[in-house]
């Protein structure tokens, strides 16, 4: 009997352990998933940003197909992390439509408003992620341009050094960045982590962020100007290539 029974929840055991790999299986193949859109959308978004609108449409329709193959597989099966989230199935209907409306936009000579849209779909996905406690690159990604955009402020040829609120808002700002990104670099999957790609833009901005700590310290707005600048540079790609 006892034989028996340790059998028997043996094989609980097992199939709870195989539930869980499933379940952890869905929410990996949920992701897969929308970075496959993600990438198009990004490359249409980069052709736009160029105004090479006859291959962002070509994107486009790319990410529309990838968006639809999303939709059949998960929107009546959500993974378990999104389970009784109130954003999942209005994000999934309100990307497809917005999809729609870039089309539009894009075939009626409105590039800019197509782009917009482009943009805001990244948005959806983060907001989405982020109400189910999720967190992929293309979030950090996202956060890292936010904390450039803040130290992006200093890039003023008037900056009074004299003031230490300015030095140190530029060295706390700093900081945050150089965190946003060193936690970025940890999310990354050792594939993207290791890539001569990856590792120029997150390499060359942390190379950056050290010289700003020589720039406080000699008061040299030319020196911060140019960091700033490279900055700015690294940031855009990563955003286009991983956001």
């Amino acid at each position: 009997m006892l034989t028996s029974l340790a059998h028997i929840a043996a094989l609980g055991l097992a199939v709870l352990a195989n539930l869980n790999v499933a379940r952890a299986g869905d929410l990996a193949d949920f992701n897969a998933a929308v970075e496959t859109a993600a990438g198009h959308n990004r490359v249409a978004i980069g052709y736009l940003r160029t105004g090479n609108t006859d291959l962002a449409a070509l994107e486009i329709d790319r990410l529309r197909a990838a968006w639809s193959t999303l939709t059949a597989r998960f929107a009546g099966k959500p993974p378990d992390a999104f389970d009784g989230n109130a954003l999942y199935g209005t994000t999934l209907v309100g990307i497809t439509t917005r999809l729609v409306g870039t089309d539009i936009m894009l075939k009626s000579g409105r590039p800019d408003a197509a782009s917009q849209s482009l943009n805001a779909i990244r948005g959806d996905l983060y907001d989405l992620r982020k109400s189910a406690g999720i967190v992929v690159l293309a979030d950090c990604v996202r956060d890292a341009n936010a904390a450039a955009d803040a130290i992006m402020v200093y890039n003023d040829p008037a900056l009074d050094w004299t003031k230490p609120q300015v030095r140190f808002g530029i060295a706390n700002k700093a900081s945050i960045y150089g965190y946003v990104l060193a936690r970025c670099d940890g999310i990354a999957s050792a594939t993207v982590h290791n890539s001569p790609e990856f590792r120029r833009l997150v390499d060359g901005a942390k190379a950056g962020l050290d010289l700003i700590p020589t720039a406080i310290n000699t008061r040299d707005t030319n020196l911060l100007h140019r960091i700033l600048i490279e900055l700015r540079s690294f940031d855009n790609l990563l955003a286009f290539r991983f956001g």
